[in-house]
């Protein structure tokens, strides 16, 4: 199975998420979102195709990382190679983050066509949801680029069976980092 990314894997970024990460940044996008950050990862024939065993095999390598983030480009367009990732991802104890312009409600019904989307949910720690809006940016954010983005608790969220955000609370970081020490360490 291959993927389509605009760029070979990032590591060491900590402004795609808590803690240091690897980001995969898949290629392909038609939301088009004016002013995207990203707009040479909307064509879906840019980029390189890479082997999903090796981009594993990178990530079994990986030294020092928290977990990855799956952003583009849109990862859902690529639904079986980014679900294998994900699982993979959470198999060698990395967590996920996912950007996305589909809202969660929209994955929700994307899931009713074509299960995989549902079971991506599974093997998410948080999503990033939404289209970036122009018009609603806003730099404060934590790693979201407009206000309508949400950053989604998906274990939370499949749990309780209704969307639970992470708070935008001094001390977030803080409270993650402390958290890591218990659990990822």
């Amino acid at each position: 199975m291959t993927i389509r990314l605009a760029a070979p894997l990032q590591s060491d970024s900590v402004v795609d998420g808590f803690g240091v990460r690897t980001v995969i940044w898949t290629q392909g996008c038609s939301h088009n979102c004016p002013f995207c950050q990203n707009p040479q990862t909307h064509d879906f024939q840019g980029g390189c195709s890479y082997d999903v065993e090796e981009i594993k095999k990178e990530l079994k390598d990986l030294k020092n990382q928290d977990g990855i983030t799956l952003s583009g480009g849109d990862p859902l367009y690529q639904i079986d190679a980014v679900l294998e990732i994900a699982k993979y991802a959470k198999s060698i104890n990395l967590n996920v983050w996912c950007y996305t312009g589909f809202t969660y409600e929209e994955i929700i019904n994307l899931g009713k066509k074509n299960p995989k989307y549902l079971e991506l949910l599974n093997y998410l720690d948080v999503l990033v949801d939404g289209l970036f809006i122009n018009e609603l940016k806003d730099l404060n954010l934590l790693f979201r680029g407009s206000s309508n983005q949400r950053l989604i608790d998906v274990p939370k969220t499949l749990k309780y069976k209704k969307i639970v955000l992470i708070p935008e609370t001094d001390g977030i970081m803080e409270k993650y980092m402390e958290k890591k020490e218990k659990v990822f360490i």
